[in-house]
């Protein structure tokens, strides 16, 4: 009888077994192609020799919002709470830290490819395999691994909280956490901040099944109280560089490079290309702040019909829009994109072509500021990231997707 029903499981995990061994092949062969390409091309990881320079800055004492790094002399951007965690990166050599590195990113990419197809309700054996194979060729995630960058890292600490079961404990920390590295995922606190408010005040206080009272509310208090307890430990430890960044280097937007600049792919960068001015200024806060009104409302109202994935692609395409420097490489977002619009096979082609083809890099870009001088054609590929997740947004706030709704408290029975 034993063996009977060892045979019978083995007959059931073959079928399952295959297919993910030959989606881990295909996986492995296109990271390896991906690698040589790299390597290929002389990839300078720049920004991840910028974020040793923070953690050596550290450790020396010195002013960490003085430093420049690398030939480019690039300053630090981000709150010192991330130069606490680029510390580890000086025990390292160069080479040691790039190899390490570039396979971390790669391994998250599986982990973002993983939680994506959860967010989507589309989890198969396999199937987070062939999307990090597919998805490492996209311009932005090519871009994360060239500059040695952590988007990777930021968005799987969002999804990674997005995509639990409704009222775990720790839901809420991961978001808290990427506030405190970069301060762009706090819209997603918001986000949860707003749904939990218009729900409370709709219907009451409402008890979700094994989640507590008002399970948006509770998640959006666990990512304030982990960002403001790692902002703090991060204030006692560089109490200097704490005060100075958010006093004065916050609001500087010019530090981190030319608003025109054809790999700013916020709305900021596509006014400044259009107006052909490097400061849009007013242009861009009131454009800003009517984007960011709209794309929370459209998110809130898509969480409160149930449909998480939208409402968080929204949520997230919104950030990217609003914030002053939205690089390439910082439209990660596109691997969960891509995969929710593919289960839906409305526009996938489109939004695979706009995210694979590079075509953003088609125009003249580098030294002179030629982005100033942009015509009307060199303007749109120069504007593809905004103009596809302003689509998307508007698509979310237009009305309910067809098909049956996820839920928005029980998108995995595991999680």
């Amino acid at each position: 009888m034993t063996v009977n029903v060892l045979a019978h499981t083995a007959a059931r995990l073959t079928p399952v077994r295959r297919p993910v061994a030959l989606a881990a092949a295909a996986c492995l062969l296109s990271f390896c192609a991906f690698w040589v390409a790299q390597r290929a091309a002389g990839v300078s990881m720049i920004d991840l020799m910028v974020y040793r320079a923070e953690g050596g800055t550290v450790r020396a004492g010195a002013d960490l919002y003085a430093m420049r790094a690398t030939r480019a002399r690039l300053p630090t951007t981000y709150p010192p709470f991330a130069a606490l965690l680029f510390t580890p990166l000086t025990l390292l050599g160069v080479p040691e830290m790039r190899t390490l590195a570039t396979a971390a990113n790669l391994a998250l990419l599986v982990a973002l490819a993983h939680l994506s197809l959860r967010l989507a309700g589309r989890e198969r054996p396999g199937a987070a395999l062939w999307v990090a194979a597919l998805a490492v060729w996209c311009e932005p995630v090519w871009t994360t691994l060239r500059y040695g960058q952590i988007n990777l890292l930021l968005a799987v600490a969002v999804l990674w909280d997005l995509t639990r079961r409704a009222g775990h404990r720790g839901a809420g920390a991961g978001i808290g956490l990427a506030a405190a590295v970069k301060l762009t995922p706090a819209l997603f606190a918001l986000f949860l901040l707003l749904t939990g408010l218009v729900r409370a005040r709709g219907a009451g206080l409402v008890r979700a099944r094994g989640a507590g009272w008002n399970p948006w509310l509770r998640q959006a208090a666990t990512a304030l109280a982990v960002f403001a307890g790692a902002t703090l430990a991060a204030a006692a430890v560089l109490p200097a560089d704490s005060r100075r960044f958010w006093t004065s280097t916050l609001f500087e937007t010019s530090r981190v490079g030319h608003a025109e600049d054809t790999a700013n792919q916020s709305l900021r960068g596509v006014l400044a290309r259009l107006l052909h001015t490097g400061d849009p200024g007013m242009w861009w806060t009131a454009a800003a702040a009517l984007t960011a009104v709209l794309g929370l409302c459209a998110a809130v109202r898509a969480e409160l019909r149930g449909e998480r994935a939208r409402a968080v692609l929204c949520c997230a395409a919104t950030a990217l829009l609003v914030s002053p420097v939205s690089w390439s490489h910082h439209w990660v977002w596109c691997v969960p994109g891509l995969v929710l619009i593919g289960a839906h096979r409305a526009g996938a082609a489109a939004a695979a072509l706009v995210f694979g083809s590079y075509a953003l890099w088609w125009v003249p870009h580098g030294a002179g500021r030629p982005e100033l001088a942009q015509s009307g054609l060199q303007m749109v590929l120069s504007a593809l990231y905004p103009l596809a997740g302003a689509a998307f947004v508007a698509a979310v706030a237009l009305g309910p997707r067809s098909g049956a709704p996820l839920r928005p408290w029980r998108t995995s029975r595991t999680s």
